[in-house]
């Protein structure tokens, strides 16, 4: 049976562009009725790096071999890369069409790997524009920016959380 897994996704970084600049992700897994909340902090980073980021820690926390996503992103420049870009820059050896290489390589790289193990669909969604769950991964994300991470279950029955394949808790997973 596969997985069903809705992912919303944010990054936000706090001076973007300055050598100290902190930054924080989010990722708000639903499935099966349940929810999980992700969050992180990096310093120094980008926005960008912590859009993508956001994406890659939500498609880690899925447990199913093989999951039918759809991410939820306020980044052109995630979805873009993600939909598009990505496909090229690896055939290019991680470089653009100017031959510099793409910034954000890692990041791209480990996304690549997930994205082909399940069937992901991204998709924009306007940011700030009142939908809920694009709201509170924004306020989870710019929290984490801040210093203040979470790791929270919603609607589970018990301490053991399976979320149609995802489980949040790596360390009881491994």
């Amino acid at each position: 049976m596969t997985s069903i897994i809705t992912i919303y996704t944010d990054g936000s970084c706090l001076s973007n562009g300055s050598d100290f600049a902190p930054g924080g992700w989010s990722a708000v897994l639903e499935g099966n009725g349940k929810q999980l909340r992700l969050s992180g902090h990096e310093c120094p980073t980008t926005n960008n790096r912590m859009e993508l980021t956001a994406i890659l820690e939500g498609l880690k926390a899925i447990r199913a071999d093989h999951a039918t996503v759809t991410i939820y992103t306020d980044s052109a420049y995630a979805r873009n890369g993600c939909q598009d870009w990505r496909h090229n820059w690896k055939r290019n050896g991680w470089r653009k069409s100017d031959k510099k290489p793409v910034e954000n390589a890692d990041l791209w790289q480990e996304l690549d790997l997930l994205l082909n193990k399940h069937s992901v669909d991204l998709r924009w969604v306007k940011g700030h524009c009142g939908h809920p769950q694009n709201e509170l991964a924004d306020r989870l994300a710019v929290a984490a920016a801040h210093g203040q991470t979470t790791r929270q279950y919603r609607n589970q029955g018990d301490y053991e959380f399976n979320l149609g394949g995802c489980a949040g808790n790596r360390e009881a997973a491994a």
